[in-house]
């Protein structure tokens, strides 16, 4: 069994790609339905084992409600400091910021719960992070 991907609906995809671009993930294909009135976009790392596929549906007009059967997607990342703070610089909510330099949550402009894991050894704790609460406006 391999897992292949997990299939997120988005409502604006650049927004979304802008989250994920940030992470590290890129674009790999993309299909335009205009008979279905959709997009998806698919993405992954450079090693390519797993992919994220973005749906966009063309005419949904509000926000998604997330399902209650949908935890989180985790993603490991170099540096978990510079990540998040790239992703604050976005816009990003960090729903935990990293206080302890090995896991924080943030949340895609679709509220989708994202946890980020230190690659390697954990950096020691330092400001702002120790004393940050959850911040954003995504």
């Amino acid at each position: 069994m391999a897992l292949l991907h997990t299939m997120l609906r988005v409502r604006d995809i650049n927004e979304t790609l802008s989250f994920f671009n940030a992470l590290g993930l890129t674009e790999t294909r993309r299909f335009n339905q205009p008979a279905g009135r959709f997009t998806l976009v698919y993405l992954s790392d450079e090693i390519g084992h797993f992919e994220i596929e973005l749906t966009h549906n063309w005419d949904q007009e509000s926000d998604y409600r997330n399902g209650d059967n949908f935890g989180h997607i985790a993603i490991s990342v170099d540096n978990i400091y510079q990540s998040c703070q790239i992703l604050m610089d976005l816009g990003a909510t960090l729903a935990r910021p990293p206080r302890d330099g090995r896991m924080a949550f943030v949340k895609t402009p679709d509220n989708i719960s994202i946890e980020l894991l230190q690659k390697g050894p954990i950096s020691p704790p330092g400001q702002p992070w120790t004393e940050m609460q959850n911040i954003g406006t995504w």
